[in-house]
């Protein structure tokens, strides 16, 4: 058979850990360790209440809470609890041991040396931290982070990619329902890192022949079932991919592409800049997207403004390995539980070329520059460094993309203005009304969260007033709101539906208004969206 095959458009790709969705907190060693805890916590629950659960997945108030959906997976559910006390054993005396020596130094040390305190380390723990004060005298952990990626904490067995194909764009909520193999979803165990990946994700566009997709997956699985190999079939065509004439970009100027979310493709004929990728699948009757196949041959520079799992999106981020230059990162503050190297997670995924900016640091690029910018909030009063603003620099045109930075001290902006002059445009999100601290921190906590704390500690971007102060400050011409996670692909990992009268949409029309009243060019971006900037 000489006939092509194409992987289809619409085949997803969810990359797994232990069965749950992959993100950022699941890769790195530690803090992988402690979100076991709490799926093992919501897995046990659905097993003792499992209609509760179903019952509460149907509720849109309770979206994006400890709830699973897989509904009638009782029996699957309960072997996945079994088979993760199993596997992840020694994760969960990670975990105790941490939880021991975090009470002892909260209960004992008191600012004099912490020498004695080695003593009192469990040994699957020593030599992997530092006990260390603060200037306050406050005692920490300190995690020697690379040491874990080289020890039994970091096991690849544990990664997989679940493919199925997709008509709609609902799924399950990620973050409490895990994934599991079925008649239409085939899951392959395979480390992240390893190039087979990308040889299946180039099938997109390069294509390949009914021999070459049987050897791919006996290489990948080792033994494979007819059952098998007639799913995965299912998932290639002879259909070519629809070839995009405008996929690139020939201009003499600068074209923005929004595709959802915070996602912005910034190209010039020269090179393309993609920020805080995802990328939706198609769906039957709705062009309000743009989708792989809109990309361009080669992505340059891929920016990531924060470790949140809407904008370090494994999924997307996997399928376009093979066509990423370079992926820019914060730089991280190099030890703390709650602040992981984005860098060490990515090139442990395999991703080679990864830049840390620290702020104001700058990377010269083809045609311009990206700068590191101060982000502040959005992180529930956490000590975080690894997120950053960008400003990219392209044929003398400023874009500043902000991501949810919120505005918490308007004099940082005029500070920022005398380093980097004005912004042409800006992209800012106004989630302003954030989950609360527990919905991504909660589970690196040694003890629950009081309800009065997590609910003050939100994870707020700016409102409108914050947000159109940036505006002034930089005397933007174009001001743009996204990151907003409304579109429909997004509910997944978002959770978010909104309302006419949800704060967010009220204060980002005010933002709208309040732009246009100065004559500056704004609005709320949806779906899909170009401009082309000469």
């Amino acid at each position: 058979m000489n006939d092509k095959l194409y992987l289809k458009s619409n085949v997803i790709a969810e990359p797994l850990w232990n069965q749950w969705y992959a993100w950022t907190f699941l890769i790195q060693p530690v803090t992988a360790a402690f979100l076991n805890e709490h799926h093992l916590r919501i897995l046990e629950s659905y097993v003792e209440a499992p209609d509760l659960h179903a019952m509460a997945a149907k509720k849109s108030a309770l979206r994006g809470g400890a709830f699973l959906e897989n509904t009638g997976e009782v029996a699957a559910v309960q072997a996945l609890i079994e088979q993760t006390k199993i596997r992840l054993g020694k994760h969960r005396e990670l975990v105790q041991a941490i939880k021991k020596l975090e009470i002892l130094l909260q209960q004992e040390a008191n600012g004099g040396s912490l020498d004695s305190f080695y003593d009192h380390i469990d040994p699957c723990l020593k030599g992997y931290i530092e006990i260390v004060y603060d200037l306050n005298h406050t005692p920490k952990i300190r995690f020697i982070e690379p040491l874990f990626y080289r020890s039994e904490f970091y096991d690849e067995t544990l990664q997989s990619i679940s493919l199925s194909e997709s008509s709609v764009d609902g799924r399950a909520f990620v973050l409490s329902s895990p994934r599991f193999a079925s008649d239409t979803a085939l899951h392959i165990a395979m480390p992240f890192r390893n190039a087979a990946w990308d040889e299946l994700f180039a099938m997109r566009w390069r294509g390949t022949t009914q021999a070459q997709l049987e050897q791919w997956l006996c290489r990948a699985l080792g033994e494979v079932s007819p059952t098998q190999l007639a799913l995965f079939s299912r998932f290639f065509t002879t259909r070519p991919p629809e070839a995009k004439k405008d996929r690139e970009y020939h201009g003499d100027g600068v074209r923005v592409r929004y595709f959802g979310h915070a996602t912005v493709l910034v190209q010039t004929r020269n090179v393309t800049v993609m920020t805080d990728p995802i990328v939706c699948y198609p769906l039957a009757g709705d062009d309000n997207r743009y989708t792989f196949d809109d990309l361009p041959e080669k992505i340059d520079y891929v920016v990531i403004t924060h470790n949140h799992q809407d904008h370090v999106m494994f999924e997307t981020l996997l399928q376009l390995r093979h066509k990423i230059g370079t992926i820019v990162v914060p730089r991280c503050s190099g030890g703390d539980l709650q602040d992981p190297s984005l860098r060490l997670t990515l090139n442990a995924i395999g991703f080679d070329r990864v830049v840390e900016l620290a702020e104001l640091q700058s990377l010269d690029i083809e045609d311009g520059n990206i700068t590191g910018l101060p982000f502040l909030g959005e992180h529930g009063d956490l000590d975080i460094r690894s997120k950053l603003a960008y400003c990219v620099q392209l044929n003398d045109k400023r874009f500043l993309f902000a991501a949810d930075s919120n505005n918490l001290d308007d004099h940082l902006y005029g500070k920022i203005r005398q380093v980097v002059g004005n912004i042409d445009h800006l992209f800012i999100g106004m989630e302003c009304a954030g989950a609360p601290l527990s919905w991504v921190y909660g589970p690196l906590y040694t003890k629950p969260l009081a309800y009065k704390i997590n609910q003050s500690r939100r994870l707020n971007g700016s409102n409108f007033e914050r947000a159109f102060n940036i505006v002034k400050h930089f005397s933007a011409q174009g001001a743009y709101i996204y990151a907003m996670g409304a579109e429909p692909w997004l509910t997944f990992i978002s959770s978010i539906f909104y309302e006419a009268d949800s704060a967010p949409i009220l204060e980002s029309e005010q933002f709208v208004a309040a732009c246009h009243s100065q004559g500056i060019d704004s609005r709320l971006l949806y779906g899909r969206d170009e401009m082309e900037l000469l």
